[in-house]
């Protein structure tokens, strides 16, 4: 039987780049953009506090779609190598132990999140005057989570399979709902923070109940079977050890978050975290492309490393680099040359508007290297490397970041907040470099010696 992601061995590399990542990066930019217009509604519509608020809700929300991407980035690497290896029945049993999986552990995220919804909002730096914002934005979030976790790690099968329009067109459901809802709650009813966590669950429920109608209906090309959702531990296991990476990714960026804002609520006050906050959304809005640009990539590479197609797995790496590197040095001229044209978007506060401006500037230092970096991860994240590819996941945020964070202020105050963005960024990209060019040297060994084969056939 011809499968139809067969296309991802026989059309050009240079045509399936833009193919697969062009719709992801579509949806990426909807899907920030909408959690961007949200902090401007929020901002505008209920003021520097609440702005303070979402900001301490949003490593929670990591967190809940770090679950998510453990199951949905793991499944799909295995879904993507099945299908370049023609082995259908692992691609299918991986499916249904993504849907129960996802199903179990998103239960369990919001029940653990309700129940002790207050002192992990402490934890995560809220203060007396930020917590009651905090804790109604989240409250109703974990309520939804289960349709938030369902829709990513499902949305990353659909990839799997080479479905980036489908993929696309999820992502647009959610942020088009949000956009709309934001405002109608907001203001129309006069709900402030509230109405906007209420308009957030009804997006995120719009794209969990799209990606139903898609295996219900039998429009995926790896078929969903309810006898399939039976735990199989050597898949779980399988992955666990995949997807952990991408669980540490995001689960390393809340944690740097609850440092970064205990830091700043110290050195800096409630302002310092609503200006970090807005800086997050920008920032998040800026690197999506890029975010796009490596989902497209996975299944290229994942499926022709399967397919041992060592020259077309070099060649992507390649391409996605470079888009990825010219990417983010545009974007990182953006926030350094034109954060004054930014910043007033979210908020007029005086105090938060030059402490945004003077962030943004240090921040914009590394925006250049991101591209690199998230690009090799995603190498090892699509040809099954679990050590390296978790090892990255922590580099810069985990095991560079937070300890900058923590040790600078004490001999730069505020400002060494600051700075330890761009000298974690270009500490992660040297170490980075020399883990990619020992594995981007084997695989371009490999391609020269199948080359020579097939010459020599």
């Amino acid at each position: 039987m011809a499968y139809e992601s067969s296309f991802l061995e026989k059309e050009s590399v240079i045509r399936l780049i833009p193919k697969l990542s062009f719709p992801a990066m579509a949806g990426m930019i909807a899907q920030a953009l909408y959690n961007v217009v949200d902090a401007i509604f929020v901002g505008r519509g209920v003021g520097m506090l609440a702005v303070a608020g979402i900001s301490i809700a949003f490593p929670i929300q990591m967190i809940i779609m770090a679950t998510a991407q453990v199951i949905g980035v793991g499944s799909a690497s295995i879904i993507s190598r099945s299908l370049g290896e023609k082995n259908r029945d692992k691609a299918e049993k991986t499916l249904g132990n993504l849907m129960g999986a996802t199903l179990v552990f998103s239960a369990v995220v919001a029940t653990f999140g309700l129940y002790f919804l207050e002192p992990i909002l402490r934890l995560f730096g809220a203060t007396d005057a930020i917590l009651p914002f905090a804790a109604t934005y989240m409250k109703i979030l974990f309520l939804g989570s289960v349709f938030f976790a369902f829709s990513i790690a499902c949305n990353n099968a659909v990839r799997a399979e080479g479905k980036a329009y489908f993929a696309m067109i999820t992502m647009l459901i959610s942020a088009g709902v949000n956009i709309v809802l934001d405002p109608i709650f907001i203001f129309g009813f006069g709900m402030g923070i509230q109405g906007a966590a209420i308009a957030t669950v009804i997006a995120q429920t719009s794209s969990a109940l799209w990606l139903g109608w898609y295996y219900i209906r039998g429009k995926s090309e790896v078929p969903f079977l309810f006898k399939n959702m039976r735990p199989n531990y050597k898949i779980l296991h399988e992955v666990t050890a995949i997807g952990l990476s991408a669980f540490l990714r995001q689960g390393a960026a809340s944690i740097s978050l609850v440092v970064i804002n205990r830091q700043l609520a110290f050195w800096g006050g409630d302002a310092a975290i609503a200006a970090m906050g807005i800086l997050l959304r920008i920032t998040q809005f800026a690197v999506m492309p890029v975010f796009g640009l490596v989902q497209g990539l996975l299944p290229i590479v994942g499926y022709n490393y399967g397919a041992r197609l060592f020259c077309r797995v070099t060649t992507a790496m390649k391409l996605s680099i470079a888009i990825s590197s010219a990417i983010c040095t545009l974007t990182g001229s953006l926030l350094f040359f034109a954060p004054q044209l930014l910043i007033p978007l979210f908020t007029n506060n005086r105090e938060v508007l030059p402490l945004g401006i003077n962030a943004s500037r240090y921040m914009a230092i590394g925006f250049p290297l991101i591209g690199f970096q998230v690009m090799a991860s995603g190498l090892y994240q699509a040809i099954g490397k679990t050590v390296p590819a978790l090892f990255l996941s922590l580099l810069r945020q985990v095991l560079i970041l937070i300890p900058l964070v923590l040790f600078l202020p004490y001999f730069y105050g505020l400002l060494g907040i600051w700075t330890a963005f761009p000298i974690s960024d270009i500490l992660a990209a040297i170490i980075t470099l020399v883990l990619y060019r020992k594995d981007i040297k084997r695989l371009s060994t490999l391609c020269a010696e199948k080359a020579q084969l097939n010459k020599g056939e």
